[in-house]
């Protein structure tokens, strides 16, 4: 308990208004010296942006929020840092959610549902800095009172669940269950504990699934993750497993 009370206070948190995006202004606080550790949470976002420069909603309401971590573990590790990011979040919204029979998991490598529903999308950015350090940006957008039109997945807001969410709640679950899981992944020394913990929030496990890459999608049977955290999918020419890719459920949710 005392090791966990003492990773929470390592952590600062500052809060904004309205900027372009979190991860960019976490990011040029990295440039200009930050030490990291730091969570700068936004009313609204004017630029945010979601995996492979995808546009992401930023309507005040919602959860917008970025973690700036300084030279996180060795470089090879950090490959592993959107199975934690996952986790924390995980734990933050089902916090919220207690009480509600509505399932809260995590879809392969970060996406966290509701019902199958998309509630959150994270973006982690990582850049080596001019003094060698490596910066990494783990950021955050939760549906809390808002959800996106048009999105081409079920979308969910956790509002239609719990009456009276607030982001501000959701943060301050959120400050400390990510501290949890980034001390439990200990710099990718307790890398096994981080996969068993994702294993036990996924959905989809052995389902069909596609997997859609820059120039290629794949159909198969999701049989899990790796020790790594790389996908593993059962498809007609055997086992494939993959470090990246937009997953959909074959049941069309997703």
């Amino acid at each position: 308990m005392a090791a966990a009370v003492s990773a929470v206070d390592a952590y600062r948190h500052e809060a904004l208004d309205t900027v372009g995006s979190t991860n960019s202004e976490a990011m040029d606080r990295a440039r200009s010296g930050d030490t990291g550790r730091l969570w700068l949470t936004a009313r609204q976002q004017m630029s945010g942006r979601g995996r492979r420069g995808r546009s992401w909603a930023s309507e005040p309401g919602n959860l917008y929020a970025s973690l700036l971590l300084i030279d996180p573990a060795p470089e090879a590790m950090t490959a592993s840092l959107p199975l934690v990011a996952a986790l924390g979040v995980h734990g933050a919204i089902s916090r919220v959610m207690a009480g509600q029979d509505s399932a809260v998991a995590i879809k392969w490598p970060n996406d966290v549902l509701i019902d199958r529903k998309k509630v959150c999308g994270i973006l982690l950015e990582a850049e080596r800095l001019a003094d060698g350090r490596q910066a990494v940006v783990i950021g955050i957008g939760v549906n809390v009172a808002y959800g996106p039109d048009n999105a081409p997945y079920p979308v969910a807001r956790i509002s239609d669940y719990v009456a009276g969410a607030d982001p501000e709640t959701l943060f301050a679950h959120l400050f400390v269950t990510m501290a949890e899981e980034l001390l439990v992944w200990d710099r990718g020394e307790g890398l096994a504990r981080t996969v068993a913990r994702w294993r036990a929030a996924a959905c989809g496990i052995n389902e069909p699934i596609r997997v859609n890459l820059a120039r290629e999608q794949i159909s198969g049977i999701f049989v899990g993750i790796d020790d790594a955290g790389m996908l593993k999918l059962k498809t007609e020419n055997g086992l494939r497993t993959f470090a990246a890719g937009d997953v959909f459920f074959d049941n069309g949710n997703g």
